[in-house]
C-alpha cells in the first residue's frame, strides 16, 4: 500500500466532507416536509466518513496501474461534484439545481466505478456503496424538492 498516494486522495476526500461540514443543515432543512424514509441526521457523517475511505482507498489502487487516467480524471469530476452538492442546496437552498448537481455527480460516479472495474476488480467493487448513497441522496432531494417547492 502506497500511504502518501492513499493520504493525498483521502485528502481530496476529507476536503469535500468538510465544505458538507461548512453548509450544515440548520432550521431551514429541519422544518422542511420530508419522505419518512429520511436517513437519520447521525447517520449522514457516519456513511460519509466510510465512503470517503473507501473512495481514496480505490483511487490509490488505481493510481499505480497503466491506463488509468481516464479513471482518475473520473475520480476527479465526482470528487468536485461531491463538494458542490452542499453549497448548492445547504448555502443556496436551490434544490433543483442541487438535484442537476446529484444527477451529474451519479453519472461521475457510475463512470468512474466502471472505469475502476476495468482496472482493479476491487477497486470498482468499493464504489457500489457510494453509488448506493448518491441514489439515495438523489431520491431524497427530488422528494423534498416535490414536496417543498417553495425552494425549487
Amino acid at each position: 500500500m502506497d500511504w502518501m498516494l492513499f493520504l493525498t486522495f483521502l485528502a481530496a476526500t476529507f476536503t469535500a466532507g468538510a465544505t458538507g461540514s461548512m453548509f450544515e443543515p440548520g432550521e431551514w432543512y429541519k422544518n422542511l416536509d420530508k419522505p419518512v424514509w429520511t436517513p437519520p441526521g447521525w447517520a449522514f457523517p457516519l456513511v460519509w466518513v466510510i465512503l470517503y475511505v473507501a473512495m481514496a482507498y480505490a483511487a490509490m489502487r488505481v493510481a499505480g496501474v497503466p491506463g488509468s487516467a481516464q479513471a482518475l480524471a473520473f475520480w476527479a469530476l465526482q470528487i468536485a461534484l461531491n463538494t458542490l452538492w452542499s453549497p448548492v442546496f445547504f448555502g443556496l437552498k436551490r434544490m433543483r439545481a442541487a438535484l442537476v448537481v446529484l444527477v451529474c455527480l451519479w453519472l461521475a460516479v457510475a463512470a468512474t466505478m466502471v472505469s475502476f472495474f476495468l482496472l482493479d476488480p476491487i477497486a470498482g467493487m468499493l464504489l457500489i456503496p457510494y453509488l448506493v448513497w448518491v441514489t439515495i441522496a438523489g431520491a431524497l432531494n427530488a422528494s423534498v424538492l416535490m414536496r417543498n417547492p417553495q425552494f425549487a
